[in-house]
């Protein structure tokens, strides 16, 4: 998702400067001897890209931690950035990046990673760089796909929904055929899911003109994304309920829960958590909300950092960039379902085996490929990603909790992040 347009040049740059009291400058460099760096990292691929770069960089080694996924590992990032003692590189969703740059987390690396600029498509490296300049390299994308069973969709008769008014047809006709099973889950703490399917109904959360912010959490569009879901709730026809917990995955290998609308990362995160399903799931285009469009939004995604707390900058700027680019690295983001950030591993795919977990969709890439090319482009996100994301949560499981209106939710999101920012000291407009 783009979020170049987060805040205004000045006020970020001495927001960064502040609060790091470092920059790219400062570090030893990668010639300096062998040294150890830690990477914080989630996902299937890390630990395999972590030891094929110790194999063949004995001066550099990495020492991996999966400090969690997403809003859990930023929130330790921040922790350990004011303890001093944050990794030399960790791996940073794209909406949370903003927060981490202001949160003095991430530094800028424009002089250590100024020639991979042509390696990404315009719109993937604007993902990490702001006015200019470099905060990370992005390392994978999430455009939204509908990950789903196959094998139990062919069993009751389902047709792969493209549009959500089939998706909510199809949810009805799964419930009549096994009152058991559902076609997916609502999961109430998935901030950056239903981010996306607001965006690709034209919603629009943070807005910026110069300083001033425009905040719209309940708009028309976002509200009417609510209500879809509320009725799929009210009917008991998806499961409300968190994602990969002990029940839920338990429900996933049983055949109970059939489908997954998330990023492309989802292959990945399945083959995870149900590894002998594989070959029973497939991957479609996510439906839409007007039948006949294409676009979808990212949800995830993410760029490496290295953090105000590495002493070796030239060494970690290194290997954020190996794993981006090198093709060793992408190699082993396709074996393991992520999909490649970079120009040169998003042509890999294209002759390459689709994931461990679909090894029998041939056309998976080819249908990747098809749906990042039309990912809505531009998407700003506003300084308090973090602060929006756990009000949402809270509001959201609230909503589910209690039985009140998932709309409402939205609008308690929204005054949490108006309020954070106007006593961040900035200018905000609440439609």
């Amino acid at each position: 998702m783009r979020t170049s347009q987060f805040m205004a040049p000045a006020v970020l740059a001495a927001a960064a400067l502040a609060l790091s009291g470092c920059s790219a400058a400062s570090g030893d460099g990668a010639s300096d001897g062998p040294v150890t760096i830690e990477y914080w990292a989630w996902g299937t691929s890390q630990k395999p890209l972590v030891d094929a770069w110790n194999a063949s960089h004995p001066d550099i080694q990495v020492k991996h931690t999966d400090a969690g996924g997403g809003s859990d590992s930023s929130a330790k990032l921040v922790t350990a950035t004011r303890a001093g003692n944050a990794p030399d590189v960790a791996l940073v969703e794209y909406n949370t990046l903003p927060a981490m740059i202001v949160a003095g987390v991430a530094i800028d690396i424009s002089d250590q990673i100024s020639d991979l600029s042509d390696d990404f498509a315009p719109g993937v490296w604007s993902q990490a760089t702001f006015d200019g300049t470099s905060y990370g390299v992005p390392q994978d994308a999430g455009p939204q796909a509908l990950t789903y069973n196959k094998a139990r969709f062919d069993e009751l008769g389902i047709d792969v929904p493209t549009t959500w008014a089939e998706f909510a047809d199809a949810a009805q006709k799964v419930h009549d055929a096994d009152p058991d099973t559902y076609i997916t889950t609502f999961a109430p703490a998935e901030f950056g899911g239903f981010a996306g399917f607001a965006q690709q109904a034209g919603a629009e959360w943070w807005s910026v003109d110069g300083d001033e912010w425009t905040v719209n959490f309940d708009d028309e569009k976002s509200v009417a994304v609510a209500d879809y879901w509320q009725d799929l709730i009210d009917r008991d026809l998806v499961l409300a309920e968190p994602l990969l917990t002990p029940e839920w995955n338990a429900e996933l290998n049983d055949g109970k829960v059939l489908s997954w609308p998330a990023g492309l990362w989802a292959a990945g995160v399945l083959n995870g958590v149900a590894g002998d399903m594989a070959g029973d799931w497939a991957m479609a285009p996510l439906p839409q909300w007007t039948e006949g469009e294409s676009a979808v939004a990212f949800q995830g995604g993410s760029a490496a950092v290295v953090t105000s707390s590495s002493k070796h900058v030239e060494a970690a700027a290194e290997f954020a960039s190996w794993m981006a680019t090198a093709d060793e690295a992408l190699k082993i983001q396709i074996r393991e379902g992520q999909y490649p950030a970079s120009l040169q591993g998003q042509e890999l795919t294209l002759e390459s085996d689709p994931p461990t977990f679909m090894p029998q969709q041939d056309d998976y890439w080819k249908i990747a490929a098809e749906i990042a090319a039309n990912t809505i482009p531009e998407i700003s996100w506003g300084p308090n990603v973090n602060v929006a994301s756990t009000a949402f949560q809270d509001a959201m499981s609230a909503a589910v909790t209690d039985g009140t209106p998932l709309r409402d939710a939205l609008t308690k999101t929204e005054k949490v992040v108006v309020d954070d920012m106007e006593s961040e000291g900035f200018t905000v407009t609440a439609e």
